[in-house]
């Protein structure tokens, strides 16, 4: 029953990460102006006006990604059983192959992707794990170590 528990840790993590990431980067249009024109729930509009993207276009993608990963990371660490840290980061390993791959298929400048891929992914992960372990409560047995990494 562990095994099952932890195993449905991740799913609903990377589940509500993904319904957390989709949500911001469906609202960004509306916090950050993007130019004219691009849809950014269409793959093709943003491969074909990515040149047009400023700096600041980039600050919803990046906290999408983030907070996607933390919020899923979260989920993960408060469900599993045991080894709320493998599966914590696990999510973030998840979130982190598609952020690979997006980096791949998009024509993004380079210190966004090395934001990104850098910032966005393991480092929630981690954070996520850290944020279950106060959140479980007394119940919670494991006792993180910041610098057990």
């Amino acid at each position: 029953m562990k095994i099952f528990r932890n195993i449905l840790a991740v799913i609903f993590g990377a589940l509500i990460g993904g319904i957390v990431n989709m949500a911001i980067i469906t609202i960004s249009g509306e916090v950050v102006a993007l130019p004219e024109g691009i849809n950014p729930e269409d793959m093709n509009s943003l491969k074909e006006n990515i040149h047009l993207f400023r700096p600041i276009n980039y600050l919803m993608p990046f906290l999408a990604h983030a907070f996607g990963t933390l919020v899923g990371a979260v989920v993960a660490g408060m469900i599993a059983v045991s080894h709320k840290r493998y599966f914590s980061l696990a999510v973030g390993v998840l979130f982190l192959m598609g952020g690979i791959m997006m980096a791949m298929e998009l024509d993004a400048p380079l210190w966004f992707d090395i934001l990104d891929i850098g910032g966005a992914y393991i480092p929630m992960g981690y954070l996520g794990y850290l944020m279950a372990i106060k959140l479980g409560g007394p119940a919670s047995v494991e006792k993180p170590d910041v610098l057990d990494i």
